[in-house]
């Protein structure tokens, strides 16, 4: 029944004559060939085959999409899928988000002897052994990569099993540098909200919008005018920049116009028309509004890093609570001791891993992905009469 159905639906879409049937849809590109192959040998080489490429520009959300990520980066993948699948010639976020899942998760939850249960926790994930454990064994490489990464952040804070005594720190320890930990947080997230932004150019070249290229507020004009407003704060509190604040005013005031008037601009540069769209008076009373909007958000991206730093302090501090508590519990380090210690080292792993994880995904989704990724495309699924086994 559900073949006949399928077939059905399948046929009730093509044109037909008598004796001659109208067949479209969609294929990747590298399975071309074999497909015109396959269908030859089918209908003993009466068939007429036209193959056309979409545009990138007059693909957006008609063209479905076929990830073609390694294995490794499929789980990955699924992170990126549940926000939205990406445009018919958009970048695929899935290798930047397993490189800055794993980073942003190790800053937050640092600590060499959690790292390590959580790798392997993950290894038990993928190895699907445990039957009730299964239905995640997709996460599996995600825990790991997480793992590892905060295993190397734990060296580096010198923590180990939520203890600051066994390790001496290759870095910093946050509960005693706060303010190192929350300002190389903010740097980590400049360079990933300007990472964001390359791939926003590197999106408009592909689909040769130069337009938006140039003026978007996360164009080049977006780009200039975030470094420059960074300049100007850096500034108030660091003497001897390589640029003064000058230029730096007068490179703001220039981009920030571009910014501004990126509508008109934009409408210019690719001969689009009109150049104002609902009247002028409107777009004049609009456009302070938008720039003040493009300033608050660069403002509240670059603070949402903060958390980064803040976690990374919060997970020492309930760590250290573990073992005042366990101390109390036995002050002569008896069995109670240890058993508060195993307990309550679990407790962070499952409740504050669970946490920060969230976190982590926010950060991804709403400042990191805003930037670059509309995640408006249309997942390619073949025709198939057998289903795959999950």
């Amino acid at each position: 029944i559900r073949v006949d159905h399928l077939l059905l639906e399948a046929m009730s879409r093509f044109g037909h004559q008598r004796n001659v049937y109208l067949i479209a849809g969609w294929v990747p590109t590298t399975k071309v060939d074999d497909l015109l192959k396959r269908l030859r040998w089918v209908t003993q080489g009466r068939i007429s085959a036209e193959v056309t490429k979409p545009k990138r520009a007059d693909a957006i959300g008609r063209v479905p999409v076929a990830l073609g990520n390694p294995k490794p980066l499929r789980f990955f993948q699924q992170l990126v899928t549940n926000y939205g699948w990406p445009n018919y010639g958009e970048l695929d976020p899935t290798p930047l988000m397993a490189l800055t899942f794993p980073l942003i998760f190790g800053i937050m939850f640092g600590d060499v002897g959690h790292g390590l249960l959580l790798a392997l926790l993950g290894l038990l994930l993928v190895s699907r052994k445990v039957r009730a454990l299964r239905g995640l064994s997709g996460l599996g490489a995600v825990v790991i990569a997480c793992g590892v990464t905060a295993m190397i952040f734990g060296f580096l804070y010198g923590s180990a099993f939520g203890s600051e005594e066994i390790l001496e720190p290759l870095w910093i320890r946050p509960l005693q540098d706060v303010m190192d930990i929350l300002l190389a947080a903010v740097g980590i997230g400049v360079g990933l909200l300007n990472l964001g932004m390359i791939c926003n150019l590197v999106n408009a070249v592909l689909t040769r919008r130069w337009g938006y290229l140039l003026f978007d507020h996360n164009g080049l004009a977006g780009m200039i005018f975030y470094w420059s407003l960074l300049g100007l704060v850096a500034g108030a509190f660091v003497e001897g920049l390589p640029i003064g604040p000058i230029p730096l005013a007068a490179l703001a005031a220039v981009s920030g116009l571009a910014v501004t008037f990126s509508e008109v601009l934009e409408h210019l540069v690719e001969g689009r028309r009109p150049l104002v769209e609902g009247g002028l008076g409107s777009y004049l009373v609009q456009t302070p509004i938008e720039l003040f909007e493009v300033v608050i958000s660069f403002l509240s991206n670059t603070l949402s890093y903060v958390r980064m730093g803040a976690f990374a302090v919060a997970h020492g501090a309930l760590s250290m609570v573990v073992f005042i508590v366990a101390e109390i519990i036995s002050p002569t380090h008896g069995v109670g001791y240890w058993i508060v210690v195993v307990l309550g080292n679990l407790f962070v792993v499952g409740f504050e891993g669970m946490v920060v994880s969230i976190q982590t995904l926010r950060l991804e989704y709403y400042e990191f992905f805003s930037k670059f990724f509309s995640g408006g495309g249309v997942r390619y699924r073949p025709l198939t009469l057998v289903p795959r086994e999950k």
